[in-house]
């Protein structure tokens, strides 16, 4: 029998994970939802770079710190803050959700630290999963069901996407173009709010790529994706805005950090 994943520490989200399987979960149904209850009060969630074109639209993207850079999108300048959902977990407005939001209750995971083998697993804990709720069920006999099928699809497919951007962070790197990032923001008080604790593109050393890496960059399309994020910082003023406008900003920290994922 499988064990759960040996995990140090559990992703975003989730509370707990284990392995599907048709012997122990083959009464388990799961449901759908229009209330993202574990968005709540989470102000940054990871991106891949497939989805910077359509997160740009709604969300500042920024990069973590250290070396092992993820990309972010902004729901909220302060930890603790998310100005897309309430506290029942709907949406205050139409955006776009994060192929990593998304996925939960569900996603692949290694069972063993020593194979590569990835497993489809589910957070138990999550009320969207379960023997006693009305839903899909996510076993047809000792096989998966269409509906676990298609979510196992959706976790493999994220995964890929896992890997293009890891190889876009590399490529960054590669090239020196991340640095430590501040955006000041004018809060009419006289006195600009300054953030700090994330990576963002240097576009001074972006400016001193040779050309030939650049056109590479605009045959694969790379470069528009680095564009994406540097204008999307552009919405920085507009989450603010939104704290201010809900009552959950500005903090009264001077230099708040962005929360680290």
């Amino acid at each position: 029998m499988a064990s759960a994943p040996q995990n140090a520490a559990l992703p975003l989200f989730y509370n707990d994970l284990v392995p599907l399987n048709s012997q122990q979960h083959s009464a388990w149904k799961t449901r759908s939802t229009d209330k993202a209850t574990w968005l709540v009060d989470v102000n940054s969630v990871p991106l891949t770079v497939e989805e910077f074109p359509q997160a740009q639209r709604n969300f500042p993207i920024v990069f973590t710190a250290g070396e092992n850079a993820v990309p972010l999108a902004l729901f909220g300048m302060n930890e603790g803050v998310n100005v897309f959902v309430e506290a029942d977990g709907s949406l205050t407005n139409p955006v776009y959700i994060p192929a990593y939001a998304r996925r939960y209750p569900f996603m692949l995971a290694r069972l063993r630290p020593d194979t590569e083998e990835l497993s489809l697993c589910v957070d138990p804990s999550s009320d969207l999963v379960g023997e006693d709720i009305e839903g899909e069920p996510l076993f047809d006999g000792a096989e998966a069901s269409e509906t676990t099928k298609s979510m196992l699809q959706f976790c493999e497919n994220f995964e890929i996407a896992g890997n293009k951007t890891a190889q876009f962070i590399a490529e960054l790197r590669k090239h020196n173009l991340l640095m430590d990032g501040e955006l000041n923001i004018d809060a009419g008080t006289g006195q600009p709010f300054t953030y700090r604790g994330f990576q963002m593109v240097d576009e001074s050393k972006l400016r001193e790529v040779r050309g030939d890496i650049l056109r590479q960059w605009n045959q694969n399309g790379m470069l528009a994706l680095i564009y994406a994020h540097l204008f999307s910082l552009e919405l920085v003023r507009d989450i603010f805005g939104r704290q201010v406008a809900q009552g959950k900003g500005p903090a009264l920290t001077p230099n708040p950090a962005l929360h680290d994922v």
